[in-house]
């Protein structure tokens, strides 16, 4: 007979912190809090971005390079409320954020393109050209 062990809840916890805890270790975990969650996909072109930002304006966003580092920025302007509209009851919350991105040596930094579409801002990031150098032999003399 074999006895398999149930995982419960607390075993769960447990094993998703002690498990990933080498590659957490550090970790911000300010995304969950407030701050967009980013997708980013390689293809043979180069890299996309998407930050899943419902409800923004793309008016407020900033999208800034200086010294390879890429942020993307989001500062809600504070709306004037109206006396004769009683709000009841708030939940939407959009508060501002900031997210930087270490851009590698192989991304085009001048090409980087942005557009926001159905809540999602997209940005595309070009890879370089390779230059490939053909193999030469060096004659001795």
């Amino acid at each position: 007979m074999t006895f398999v062990k149930q995982p419960t809840q607390v075993n769960h916890l447990f094993d998703e912190l002690f498990n990933s805890f080498p590659a957490n270790w550090g970790r911000d975990y300010s995304n969950q809090v407030g701050n967009p969650m980013v997708n980013i996909h390689e293809t043979a072109d180069g890299f996309h971005l998407e930050l899943i930002a419902a409800g923004r304006n793309k008016e407020y966003f900033k999208v800034n390079i200086e010294k390879d580092l890429l942020t993307i920025s989001f500062e809600k302007k504070e709306v004037e409320e109206n006396k004769d509209y009683k709000t009841i009851r708030k939940e939407f919350t959009l508060n501002s954020f900031k997210r930087s991105f270490s851009l590698d040596e192989k991304i085009k930094s001048d090409a980087i393109q942005a557009k926001y579409e159905n809540g999602i801002l997209k940005l595309f990031l070009p890879k370089k050209e390779q230059t490939t150098q053909a193999p030469k032999e060096i004659t001795i003399l």
